[in-house]
């Protein structure tokens, strides 16, 4: 049933005029003991406990090609979350934390809107409980380590040419994407160029979500590549003496984040690589936890299926064991519009919408790959039509979908009901996750694999530098490991101005680098970014305080 929306407040009146549980409460109704509990005042807390072994049936919620404004896919997270709370479900949902980069950027925050956010937003969006200090703090101390070990003598031979390990920062600065360091004579360091990269983009975060425990962590970040000797020779954390520092510093944020969502259910909210360059989830341990004490979980992967959930699918489940039993694609009237080719998508244009239809038919397509049938949530914006609607009902109608109406961003939990019911519909028929490519084969093979079935290329090229490096990994033994590509989330493709599903177009390696610790390659489409640059408008003009203290502008 259509129904008007009302309007809605800002996110952070909402958050703001909540009236939050305390914590303990909200851990002790899941079953997690309150000795376990870290507490960061009443309403934050880390839970210091081994994950048990997994009860709950796990729903990963994935998305169409995005536009530059986003669809909604944490919103939407929560929001479903709140609905199978409100029909009886012991539910929790898992999230990445907010970059400051996205925060004082253009993006925003990342705790969801309206009145399906998870609290206290202020706080998760700003410092939270130092977890994303710590990655830097690690980070910094690996770079440090090794520019020491460059002037201390250099017994292990490093190139100071090839040094892979940048120093980071949680913020837009596209001043500090390439620098020189070490100058001011020789007692300043060796001189070399550098630069740096954003918190989330870096090796340590990935290996922090992906980690299984201290050990594990603590293997993972020995695992890391410093860079290469002047034979060609990678060199690791551990060969210049920095991983058990680096796990000293991380061994408390490596615990999950307990807060909730305005309507009281428990969210592990944890980690947070980007998802065009990383694997853009949130932590194992805290899906393993919330798995642990949930009936149900709700998580979600960064960007589109061809980003988030691909690397979720073939990278994360296979080091993980986690499987998703129920997938959720969300839709926009908004990305239809967008995608059929017009510049003002949020104005109703049924044409556009229709013209838009094939690239939401890829992600469908993307999702059945690899073994699901996905529910599909049309996110509710004010500007829809009944003829978009119409238009949508019949596309779910036409590919066999169920198609459910969220309008969790106006109404909360009682906006997902639909989208609620729809998913436990599909969790009495499973889906069984298959794999894009098996892990025998070559990364080529991969790389391949993955353009031709999930983003629709007709062919693959590399260039020289590529062809080099493929040449060099599996010189090293990198062979067996899976692939993250890192492209464009604005594109099927890796030409970001090519909306909707293009055809018979080719994508480009222009690279590739091992990141042994998180388990990887990362095979470079396009132009990468590692450390985003502010927009010209920059979210943080907005952001103040007022005569009481009280935080202006967040969003």
């Amino acid at each position: 049933m259509i129904t008007t929306q009302p309007e809605v407040p800002s996110d952070l009146e909402i958050a703001r005029s909540a009236s939050p549980r305390p914590i303990r409460e909200v851990a002790t109704e899941l079953g997690i003991p309150r000795e376990a509990l870290f507490l960061y005042g009443e309403h934050m807390a880390k839970v210091r406990l081994e994950p048990p072994p997994p009860r709950g049936k796990l729903i990963l919620v994935t998305a169409m090609t995005p536009t530059p404004a986003g669809e909604g896919k944490t919103t939407v997270a929560i929001g479903l979350t709140q609905a199978l709370g409100r029909l009886g479900h012991k539910v929790a949902v898992a999230l990445r934390e907010p970059s400051l980069g996205p925060v004082f950027g253009i993006k925003g925050g990342a705790t969801g809107g309206g009145f399906s956010q998870v609290i206290p937003m202020e706080e998760i969006n700003l410092h939270f409980t130092g977890d994303f200090h710590a990655v830097s703090s690690a980070v910094n101390l690996l770079a440090a380590m090794a520019d020491n070990h460059l002037h201390q003598g250099n017994a292990l031979g490093l190139d100071s040419r090839r040094l892979e390990v940048k120093r980071v920062l949680d913020l837009n600065d596209r001043a500090l994407r390439q620098v020189v360091v070490g100058l001011g004579g020789p007692q300043q360091g060796v001189p070399r160029e550098s630069g740096f990269e954003i918190t989330v983009a870096s090796e340590v975060m990935a290996v922090m979500s992906l980690a299984r425990d201290l050990p594990d962590l603590r293997e993972r970040l020995g695992r890391i590549r410093v860079g290469y000797t002047h034979a060609g020779t990678p060199v690791t954390a551990e060969e210049v003496g920095a991983a058990g520092a680096m796990a000293v510093l991380l061994k408390h944020a490596l615990h999950p984040n307990l807060v909730q969502t305005l309507e009281g259910q428990p969210a592990f909210v944890h980690m947070g690589p980007f998802g065009n360059i990383a694997h853009g989830t949130n932590s194992v341990r805290a899906t393993r936890l919330a798995l642990g004490y949930a009936d149900c979980v709700v998580t979600e992967a960064g960007f589109g299926s061809d980003l988030g959930a691909e690397k979720y699918f073939n990278l994360v489940c296979r080091q993980s064991g986690l499987r998703p039993q129920a997938v959720v694609l969300v839709a926009t009237l908004r990305a239809l519009r967008f995608h059929g080719g017009s510049d003002e998508f949020a104005r109703p244009d049924l044409e556009a919408a229709r013209r838009g239809l094939p690239n939401l038919l890829k992600h469908v397509e993307n999702v059945r790959l690899h073994g699901f049938d996905p529910v599909l949530a049309l996110n509710r914006f004010p500007d829809d039509t009944p003829a978009e609607l119409a238009l949508m009902e019949a596309f779910a109608r036409q590919h066999g979908l169920r198609l459910a109406l969220a309008e969790v961003h106006a109404r909360g939990g009682e906006g997902g009901l639909e989208l609620a019911e729809a998913v436990l519909e599909s969790l009495q028929t499973p889906g069984t996750l298959r794999f894009a490519y098996p892990l025998e084969a070559t990364l080529p093979q991969k790389i391949e694999a993955i353009a031709a079935q999930v983003y629709g290329a007709a062919r693959v090229e590399y260039t020289r530098e590529a062809r080099k490096a493929l040449k060099q990994l599996a010189k090293e033994g990198c062979e067996h490991l899976p692939v993250v590509v890192a492209k464009t989330a604005n594109s099927l493709s890796d030409n970001p101005r090519l909306r909707g599903r293009p055809e018979g177009f080719g994508v480009t390696v222009t690279d590739l680098k091992a990141r042994c610790g998180a388990g990887f390659v990362v095979a470079y489409m396009g132009e990468i970014m590692t450390m985003p640059g502010l927009p010209k408008a920059p979210a943080a003009q907005r952001i103040d305080l007022d005569e009481q203290g009280q935080t202006l502008g967040l969003s």
